[in-house]
């Protein structure tokens, strides 16, 4: 959920991934799929990596690089 100093913001946030919630670091209005490059707006946002700290825009994203870095 986007607090009161992100809803307005525009351009690309800085996010820290975290298990089951996010924080803004930098406000903003979407970050990037790491996979693909396309941008994912904050409140579409359902898929990333804690471990690698990397935004998801779609499922097949998120299993892509699960494939690239070898992990199960």
């Amino acid at each position: 959920m986007l607090g009161r100093y992100e809803r307005g913001a525009s351009g690309e946030a800085v996010v820290e991934y975290g298990d089951g919630t996010m924080r803004v670091i930098k406000p903003g209005s979407y970050v990037r799929c790491a996979v693909t490059g396309e941008p994912i707006h904050l409140d579409a946002l359902r898929y990333w990596s804690v471990e690698r700290q990397e935004a998801y825009a779609t499922p097949e994203a998120a299993m892509q690089r699960l494939k690239e870095t070898g992990a199960s």
